[in-house]
C-alpha cells in the first residue's frame, strides 16, 4: 500500500498512477478507499492490474517507457478526460515520483487539494 508519512500532515495515500488520494473527495467521503485497498473506485482498473503484476508501488517504478504517454493503459482517452474533468495530471505526478521520489512528490502535492 502507497502510505506515506508527510512530516506533521498525517498519511497519504498515493493511487498506482500517481494521483494522490488522500486529496480526493470519493476517499473523504468513504465511496472509495484508494487503489491499493479492497474498495478501490475502479475495480477493473488496467494500470493497478498491470502494476501489481509487477510488483510496482507506483506507474513511476515502470522502466518500460521513457515516457508515460506511450504507456496506453496509462494514457487515454478516458484517463484524459478524466484529467481534464478532474484538472489532474497522473503523467506530472508520475514524473514528479520518479525525479523527486516519493516522500518529496507527497510533501508537496498533500496540500493542493487535487488528487
Amino acid at each position: 500500500m502507497t502510505i506515506e508519512e508527510t512530516g506533521g500532515m498525517g498519511q497519504a495515500i498515493v493511487a498506482y498512477c500517481g494521483l494522490v488520494c488522500t486529496n480526493c473527495g470519493m476517499l473523504r467521503k468513504g465511496k472509495c478507499k484508494g487503489c491499493h485497498s479492497e474498495r478501490p473506485m475502479n475495480r477493473n482498473c488496467k494500470m493497478k492490474a498491470c502494476a501489481m503484476e509487477r510488483g510496482y508501488t507506483t506507474c513511476a517504478d515502470c522502466t518500460d517507457f521513457q515516457d508515460f504517454r506511450e504507456c496506453k493503459k496509462l494514457y487515454n482517452m478516458v484517463s484524459r478526460f478524466f484529467g481534464f474533468i478532474f484538472r489532474t495530471d497522473r503523467i506530472a505526478n508520475l514524473e514528479m515520483i520518479r525525479q523527486k521520489g516519493m516522500n518529496r512528490f507527497v510533501k508537496e502535492k498533500i496540500g493542493q487539494g487535487r488528487p
